[in-house]
Formats: C-alpha cells, structure tokens, sequence
C-alpha cells in the first residue's frame, strides 16, 4: 500500500465519528458601460444578503412563472413539499399554465390561480400574496422579473443564468440589499451528490488546500436548439446568434465556486477567455433551409464557436477553468474537478473518482467516504429526491431546501452575491473573446464583504422540519 493510501485511510477512519455535518446607484437615466463597474470596494452594501436570514415563513405561498421546459417539473416537485401552497400559475401561454394545474389536482392540492399573455407575470406578482416568484422563463426574462418580485415584497428564485450583463448582475445585487429579499439562482448542480460530498470532504480538509477547480457545461443540444417544438419561439437558438462566450457556465461553475469559497474568503479577479469557431451551426441552418424555409432566417447567422474555455484566478492565487460546447457530438459533462494539495476529485464524464496520490481509491474505499462524508442533507432527504426525481433527484433537493431554509428563517446556500458572480462570467467572457482573449476584471459584488462571509452551513441546524407528502 502506497504512504498516501495509508495515511487516507488512517485519516478516514479518525474523522468517521466527527463529522458536523462604492457602487453609485440607478438613478442616473444614460447607458451603462462595463467599464462603470470595475470598481469594487468603493462603497459598503447597503445591506450584507450573505448568512441573512428572513423572517420565518411558516406556509411558502409560490407563483411560479414559465411552464414550459423547466416548470412543470417545480410545479411537480413543489407539490410534494408540506408547508408550500402554489397559489399561482403563469406561462405567455394560457395552455401551459392550464396543463400545469394537473400536478396540483393529482395531489388533491387547491387549484392555482392561472395568469398568461406578455404581461401575466407582473399582474400575479401585484394581485397574488406570494412569498416567494419562482422564474422559468428565457434567460432575458430572469432579471426583469427577480427585480419586479424583489421590488413588490417577494423572495426571488431563478433558474439560471440570473443575469446576462454585468448592469443586470449590479440590478440584482442592489434590489436584493434594499428589499432585504433572497435573490436565489436555482443552480440545482450544487445539490448533486458527489458535488455535495466533494463539498463537505473539502470543508473538513481532506484535499487540503485547493488549488485548482474545473467544471463545464458540455451537452449536445444541437438537436434540440433547431427544433421548431423544443423552446418557444425558437429562444435558444438565437441566444446562441451573435454571441462568442460561454452562454451557460453556472451548472460547472456553482459547485466548485462553493467548494473554492468564492464570496466566502476569496473572490474570483479576471478571467481569460477563447472560444473556437463554429464549425457546426451554420452548417446545420443551410441544411434545414434547404427543406424548410422557416430556417431561412437562421442561415448566414453568426454563431458562437462550438467551445469555449474560460480560466479565472482568484484573490488568492488558485485558479478556475470552466468549458462550454453545446453542439459537439460528445458524452455528457460538467467536469466537476478538484485539486488539493491533499487529493484530487473528478467526475463527468464518469465515473466519479477520486484520488489521494498516484491511484484512484478502490470501490470499498468511495464507499466508506460516503459512509463518512455525505453532508446531512442527502442523509434527510436523498433516498426521497430521488424517487421524486428532477436530474436524479438534486432538483428536488435544492426545492426542499430552500423551502426548509424560508419556513425555518435561515440563511440561503447560494444568495444574490452568487446569482451575480457566477452569472457574470456570461458577459465577461464574451468580451475576453472579443479582445483576444484579453483578461477581464471580475467585479465584487459583495463590495469587499467576502473577506469576511462565511461558508454556508452544510447541516440542517435550526431547520430539517419540512416533511414530503406521500407519494401515492
């Protein structure tokens, strides 16, 4: 047996039993460039969000907007949650919003109010007592709408990316410390459970210090973004149009920023970006033109470059490499890479593995780490997010949590100073790539409150009391 295995194991089988679990405002009417943002620390937050904890929720009445792709499955899952009332329902199209309302009648829950058309969101945030919006909408919308929930005296969640210019990031961040509302980005990745015992293994020191982390967003959706019956009104496809960045970083981005303590004792400084060429999407709009003139539109577009690699280093000198390749032909992956001075983890593609030398551990020994290190929160709630479903289960886990955290007034495990560094990495990296991959300041925007947050708690203290209605 190698030195480094038998000090792990040594290591493992002591801590089986000790594991516990200056910015200007608004106000000003003229458009604001990048640039107007580089300037962190010059003022105090109004309001420090990071470890706030709001004012007990006992019944978390939701109107949840966007029943399309990622919305009927949190209507799914909310209705399963005891202390959740979804007391509305909205989508642009009245059908949706109708079909939504079946997960409901199926559990013998009350019937929401149904809200549709452009302007249906703001007609239920004003008409409906809400404590909390939850935004499935495109990408574009997730801003207007956090801000105007925020603004109207509602908690935010919102699917990701919450923002998609740095003027957005700031938006959030300012409404969210004014209002006192969470503004929470629903990166379900962070909730994933060899993300979350990769977290807790590195919060009790067993990689040592991490130096480097990666995570991607590689997912062929080449078919699925030329769709005509995939996103409504051919959404993605354009996101994608005129634009050479990564587009999505935060399902790679949010575990290892978390890992890393990103906003909780060191911060992310520049980054540098490049993105190949396209070499696939313009091909494929000429070849569906050629049958369908509704692709007409879509030919001679200038499309993003099938990958894009962004690396960023922090405060204190670790560094961060993050991909993005939505059209290749190639396995699914969000990376998900730690290296410590102690160990090293990877997964996707998998297997998961994970390292304290030269050799990956053996099967046995994983097994034992998770006997050992599986934060609280899956021992609570895994075997049943798992049944109730949503990417294996972490979608469900990351709805109960917030939940539990609203009902029982705690802090939220990511807030909006996480909605707004990990979404930033959208614009910046479009504009390393428009500079040669030029290196890019990455604002702060805790306003220097990051060297003294801290992490978020991995136990279910104060909380764990929601309970999951039957699933019969």
């Amino acid at each position: 047996m190698k030195p480094n295995r038998r000090k792990f194991l040594q290591t493992l089988a002591i801590g089986s039993g000790a594991m516990a679990i200056g910015l200007p405002g608004f106000a000003k009417d003229r458009a604001l460039e990048e640039e107007d943002f580089y300037a962190p620390g010059q003022s105090a937050p109004r309001f420090n969000m990071c470890g706030y904890a709001a004012p007990k929720v006992d019944k978390v009445r939701i109107g949840i907007i966007g029943l399309g792709m990622r919305g009927p499955g949190a209507v799914s899952r909310m209705s399963f949650i005891e202390g959740v009332e979804i007391k509305a329902l909205c989508d642009k199209l009245p059908e949706r919003a109708s079909a939504a309302q079946k997960h409901l009648v199926q559990k013998g829950l009350p019937k929401a109010t149904e809200y549709s058309g452009e302007n249906g969101w703001k007609d239920m945030i004003l008409k409906e007592e809400l404590d909390l919006v939850y935004i499935c909408t495109p990408w574009h919308l997730h801003t207007p709408m956090a801000v105007f929930a925020m603004e109207n005296g509602k908690h935010a969640a919102t699917e990701v990316p919450a923002a998609l210019t740095i003027e957005e990031c700031w938006k959030l961040v300012e409404t969210s410390e004014k209002t006192r509302k969470h503004c929470m980005m629903l990166e379900n990745c962070c909730y994933d459970f060899f993300e979350m015992l990769t977290l807790n293994m590195v919060r009790q020191g067993m990689f040592g210090e991490l130096i480097h982390a990666e995570g991607a967003y590689i997912h062929d959706l080449l078919g699925l973004n030329f769709n005509k019956k995939g996103y409504e009104n051919m959404w993605r496809l354009k996101e994608n149009i005129d634009f050479n960045g990564n587009l999505y970083p935060t399902h790679g981005l949010g575990p290892i920023a978390q890992c890393m303590n990103i906003n909780r004792g060191d911060k992310m400084d520049y980054l540098v970006s490049m993105s190949s060429n396209d070499f696939m999407m313009g091909n494929e709009a000429k070849e569906k033109a050629k049958n369908d003139p509704f692709y007409n539109e879509f030919v001679g577009r200038n499309y993003r470059g099938n990958m894009n690699t962004t690396t960023i280093r922090t405060n204190k000198g670790k560094t961060l490499m993050l991909q993005h390749d939505v059209t290749s032909p190639r396995p699914y992956s969000r990376i998900h890479l730690l290296s410590g001075t102690k160990g090293f983890a990877s997964k996707w593609p998998e297997p998961e593995r994970i390292a304290f030398g030269e050799e990956w551990l053996k099967p046995e020994e994983m097994k034992k780490l998770y006997d050992t290190y599986t934060p609280e929160l899956i021992r609570h709630v895994g075997e049943i997010a798992k049944k109730v479903g949503g990417h294996g289960g972490m979608d469900f886990m990351m709805d109960w949590r917030l939940i539990d955290c609203l009902r029982n007034g705690l802090p939220l495990d990511q807030d909006v100073y996480d909605a707004a560094a990990w979404s930033c990495i959208v614009p910046l990296s479009k504009k390393s790539v428009s500079k040669r991959s030029s290196s890019i300041d990455i604002p702060d925007f805790t306003r220097g409150g990051w060297t003294g947050n801290k992490p978020h708690s991995l136990t279910l203290q104060g909380g764990g009391n929601t309970k999951v209605r039957s699933m019969k």
